[in-house]
């Protein structure tokens, strides 16, 4: 009767111990689902932001659906790489640099990881001088680097039209490099290359892109963003 008392103590022992090795593993379990938990809630908190700060270009004036304007184009491009970022489409119709230089403070109460600033060309088709574009221009840059640092930079570069004069033309076309050099920036050439002047990619004012003409607008920003990345 004893032994049989052992036998079967032994075998109690057994099953003890075999139910500790597996509360020991669901706890190894629980562990690895709260640090992939963990890593999803990490990785959902280093998305970045892209800030579109422009005019009606960045704004998509007269298109059908704003997810036709070149900031949302992007942001498809983006989602289709998966990469972390979110596009900020930050553009207002008629825009100036001196109303730029306004604005911009309450949009950077969120953080910034890229800023694309599109802006002056309002000025070019009112005469602005170029040494106040210029200045407005660089005071919203010096805005986003004080308020965020590590900012990666980017500017597009515009044009005005040749009837406001030879001299006014030079001088506005040369001040967009000068800004991206001053300030390190990455620089869009025009951003309206292949699309100005071409009818059939400009809406009825012959100024504002088609959604067409948006999506050459995409690709000229793009092939100067996608670096950043």
């Amino acid at each position: 009767m004893i032994h049989i008392l052992r036998r079967y103590s032994h075998l109690f022992f057994g099953i003890l111990l075999l139910s500790c090795n597996n509360g020991t593993s669901h706890t190894g379990e629980n562990k690895n689902d709260q640090k992939k938990e963990q890593e999803a809630s990490v990785e959902q908190k280093t998305i970045r932001n892209i800030l579109f700060f422009g005019n009606s270009l960045t704004a998509g004036y007269g298109l059908d659906d704003p997810q036709e304007a070149f900031p949302a184009l992007i942001q498809a491009k983006i989602d289709s790489l998966g990469l972390p970022y979110l596009c900020i489409n930050a553009g207002l119709s008629g825009e100036t640099s001196a109303g730029g230089k306004e604005r911009i403070d309450w949009l950077l109460q969120q953080p910034v990881d890229i800023f694309v600033l599109e802006l002056g060309a309002n000025d070019g088709l009112r005469g602005v001088s170029t040494a106040s574009t210029y200045k407005n221009l660089s005071d919203i840059v010096e805005k986003v680097r004080k308020a965020n640092p590590a900012c990666k930079l980017v500017l597009a570069g515009m044009k005005v039209p040749p009837s406001m004069g030879q001299e006014y033309f030079n001088e506005f076309e040369t001040l967009f490099p000068r800004l991206a050099k001053q300030y390190d920036m990455a620089l869009v050439p025009f951003l309206l290359d292949n699309v100005a002047g071409i009818g059939n990619l400009n809406q009825a004012d012959a100024v504002h892109p088609t959604a067409e003409g948006q999506k050459i607008l995409a690709h000229n920003v793009w092939a100067v963003l996608e670096p950043l990345l």
